[in-house]
């Protein structure tokens, strides 16, 4: 259990940001385990020895609160992945590095996962009121489009596959294997999260996404466009 930031008669003298802080460890967790229906508030209160009061204060609501959690989990993922120079490296091994990293950070944030999860069942209700969310993720977007526009111009990666289909790509079989652990292990008698197995299935992600890119002989695939995306492009 996280340690009290001062005793309840010294409340006065808290600090708010590291409050926020704990706040908001606590209510991932809370969030990640319980989804937004089924967490209380009442518990990340009792666990961080604040009060309900408090932390409408400081987030306004429960769904304040469950959006910072939200925000503060893409932006995390968003920070380190730019801590990656896959600027520096050849577009082969940027793109084998950046699949690689992914899921390095899903198999050891299992609650990133899970919140992504809940937000699937509400159909995105919370996330799409975040803009801090939208931007953090056309980053990520842009990273891949920039190794792809560098792969295709040295002749190393085919063009009909663009950067939203390569990020699902490398996200599927990420997500899959924190999301589908225990039902997967339960059917088929296999652990994909064992520690042992790692860096097998850390490699085999890179592997899976650089030989797509890379087959070059295989006849170009037609991308369908959605009805949303002609529009768009007539705007």
């Amino acid at each position: 259990m996280m340690s009290a930031i001062v005793t309840a008669e010294g409340a006065q003298r808290r600090d708010p940001e590291r409050t926020k802080r704990e706040i908001l460890e606590v209510a991932t967790a809370e969030f990640a385990a319980s989804g937004f229906a089924g967490a209380r508030v009442d518990r990340i209160a009792e666990l961080t020895r604040t009060t309900k009061r408090m932390i409408y204060y400081y987030f306004e609501s429960k769904e304040g609160l469950y959006l910072q959690v939200l925000e503060k989990a893409y932006a995390l993922i968003r920070t380190v992945e730019r801590e990656l120079d896959v600027a520096g490296l050849s577009p082969v091994d940027g793109l084998r590095a950046l699949a690689e990293f992914t899921y390095d950070h899903h198999t050891s944030h299992p609650d990133f996962i899970r919140l992504v999860n809940i937000e699937n069942i509400h159909r995105a209700q919370h996330i799409s009121q975040s803009t801090i969310i939208h931007d953090l993720n056309s980053t990520a977007i842009d990273t891949l489009d920039g190794l792809l526009r560098r792969g295709i111009a040295a002749g190393e990666f085919r063009t009909d596959i663009d950067a939203l289909d390569l990020h699902a790509m490398i996200s599927a079989y990420c997500v899959f294997h924190v999301a589908n652990r225990y039902t997967f292990r339960t059917l088929f008698g296999r652990d994909l999260l064992e520690p042992e197995r790692h860096s097998y299935y850390r490699r085999l992600v890179g592997d899976m996404i650089v030989a797509t890119m890379t087959d070059l002989h295989r006849p170009d695939l037609v991308p369908p466009q959605s009805t949303r995306e002609q529009q768009t492009s007539t705007e």
